[in-house]
């Protein structure tokens, strides 16, 4: 499972990492569910965290960002794992769609004024 965390996250020089690819990669993949499955999910936050990603949403329609940070969920990877685990558990944890919550490095993504 760690070798399989690791590889999730070796995914962010190529492309961005959605939550709609971590549950079911925890679901399906290990056979994961209830604590073990939010476990996991939080293991593979953190790894990506660890790497550099921050929480993004797609851009808008005119292509100018892809990726745009979301700064709701906190700026240290304690809040940001427990911020992003606690939404998914309130949404039923069901496995999220790509339109959701990924994780990209920063330097892929746009960061609005505050």
């Amino acid at each position: 499972m760690s070798e399989h965390i690791k590889r999730v996250a070796d995914e962010l020089p190529i492309d961005a990492v959605g939550l709609w690819q971590i549950v079911p990669g925890g679901r399906q993949g290990f056979k994961l569910e209830g604590d073990a499955l939010i476990d996991f999910v939080r293991r593979c936050i953190a790894e990506l965290l660890s790497r550099g990603a921050v929480p993004v949403v797609g851009g808008g329609l005119d292509g100018e960002h892809e990726w745009i940070v979301q700064r709701q969920y906190g700026s240290t990877a304690e809040d940001i794992i427990g911020n992003v685990v606690r939404e998914w558990l309130a949404n039923g944890a069901k496995d999220e769609d790509p339109g959701g919550l990924w994780f990209a490095l920063r330097e892929y993504a746009w960061t609005p004024p505050s």
